[in-house]
């Protein structure tokens, strides 16, 4: 069960997404962000970490109008994921080491669960244009 506070901070982040969706500049930026963090915390984030970059992919696909096979709610949804997975001071503040990142990891997977097959069809997508069969 995610913890109610997780969840309407996610919630927040979410309306906050509505700045980016039509903005690639500022989407590019929030995923440079983004990618740092995920580097940075790469051993922390588990499994989060391989949904994390096909969030990163999606948005970037999306962002570019190379992929638009995705309702617009769901784009902003996986912003306001990525929003909460970058901002410092959320549900567990970042500054909590070991702790401030579960939370993100949680957020990302909720996020996954609930639009799975949309990322699903944009996995498949993503193999195809670029050659590789699917994971």
């Amino acid at each position: 069960m995610v913890d109610p506070q997780i969840y309407f901070e996610a919630k927040k982040q979410r309306e906050g997404a509505k700045g980016y969706i039509d903005n690639p500049k500022k989407t590019e930026g929030l995923l440079k962000k983004a990618i740092l963090k995920a580097r940075n915390n790469k051993g922390t984030l588990g499994d989060a970490w391989e949904k994390l970059q096909l969030f990163f992919d999606l948005v970037q696909a999306y962002s570019k109008g190379e992929y638009r096979n995705v309702a617009p709610a769901t784009i902003l949804t996986i912003i306001g994921a990525i929003l909460y997975f970058v901002s410092p001071l959320d549900a567990v503040p970042d500054f909590l080491v070991g702790l401030g990142i579960v939370d993100d990891a949680a957020v990302i997977g909720l996020t996954l669960k609930k639009l799975s097959v949309e990322i699903n069809e944009f996995k498949k997508w993503k193999h195809s244009t670029k050659g590789n069969p699917l994971d």
